[in-house]
């Protein structure tokens, strides 16, 4: 495994973009614009919306041939990500700045975290894209300055034909339809961003994000010890039965839990024990998150419903960004299915 190396931080945050000032060189690093959170996106004529990936956040900053991939907090991960060097070393540019989102790719085609972490735990066969979305500098001309629509306008010709590297693109109109319309896709979301405002490191409030959740009932199989200092249990382990009757593993909930609501559900799961495994396969040894071990985890007769809610499904069948909601009473382990 590489050793990551911080690069110079010579454009900090502020409340202002950074100068106009002509350099033969793209900065060392430039501090991320970073997004707001809302229930809701916005609407109107000043902003259009992006689809919101699930990856890595990753600048890749471009000088004489030599490309850089740059974590958000100034990491140098370029020995991570061989291909996507490669990729970024097609550019017609003799320098440049970029700021985008490092994805692996699922069978699906769709971004996924899992396969991002394996990539950069070093898993050589996963597909990876590096969706662009801002363009900072260009031939030894700062552009951060510039509304947005115009960085975007000149940020898109230089990724056509391109593979591994794609424009990320936006559309204008209602922006809650646009979120609501790629939940329904089961995208993580959008982001909607003022098109005539600079790029300004470090602001939250130009650039807003607006995340899809779901949410229905799942049966508890079991749960594994805490870790640090966390009280109780460390998560509870999740399923739903098949149309045959299988239990299948739906992945893990480790948030939403007060320390009092950990005692409570562990008094009602521990007279449920089991010394055996009640799922009709094994959990994937891969996938998102830590394996389970066994000697933390315990599993449990399949009597307890708990409704959950979560981003979307990843491509291995397990959940993805699960919170606890609380225990359902009012309705039988055995009518748990997935749904959607």
């Amino acid at each position: 495994m590489p050793v990551a190396k911080r690069s110079i931080a010579v454009v900090k945050k502020t409340d202002a973009p950074p100068r106009r000032r002509a350099s033969p060189v793209p900065p060392k690093f430039i501090e991320p614009q970073l997004c707001l959170l809302a229930k809701q996106a916005p609407s109107g004529p000043d902003w259009v919306h992006e689809l919101k990936l699930d990856g890595f956040r990753m600048a890749a900053r471009i000088n004489a041939g030599k490309v850089q991939l740059l974590t958000r907090t100034g990491l140098d991960w370029s020995e991570k990500y061989p291909a996507t060097v490669a990729a970024l070393k097609k550019l017609k540019v003799e320098s440049a700045y970029l700021d985008g989102e490092l994805c692996g790719i699922g069978p699906d085609g769709m971004p996924d975290f899992g396969l991002t972490q394996q990539a950069t735990d070093g898993a050589k066969a996963i597909r990876l894209m590096y969706y662009v979305f801002d363009l900072l500098y260009l031939n030894g001309e700062p552009l951060a300055f510039l509304p947005l629509g115009d960085r975007k306008a000149r940020l898109r010709p230089l990724l056509k034909g391109i593979a591994g590297c794609r424009y990320n693109a936006h559309e204008a109109g209602d922006g809650e339809a646009i979120r609501l319309r790629q939940c329904d896709l089961g995208a993580e979301g959008i982001v909607s961003k003022k098109i005539d405002a600079p790029y300004t490191p470090g602001n939250r409030g130009i650039w807003i994000k607006s995340k899809c959740l779901n949410r229905q009932e799942f049966i508890i199989v079991g749960w594994t010890d805490p870790e640090g200092a966390r009280s109780a249990l460390g998560a509870l382990l999740l399923g739903y039965y098949d149309d045959a009757g299988g239990l299948v593993y739906a992945g893990r909930v480790g948030t939403g839990f007060s320390d009092k609501l950990l005692v409570d559900l562990l008094k009602k799961l521990q007279p449920l024990e089991i010394d055996h495994m009640p799922l009709a396969a094994p959990p994937p040894k891969r996938g998102r998150g830590k394996p389970l071990r066994p000697a933390t985890t315990h599993w449990v007769k399949p009597k307890l419903v708990a409704e959950i809610s979560y981003m979307t499904w990843a491509s291995d069948g397990l959940l993805r960004h699960s919170v606890f909601v609380g225990l359902r009473a009012d309705k039988p382990a055995r009518q748990v299915r997935r749904e959607g």
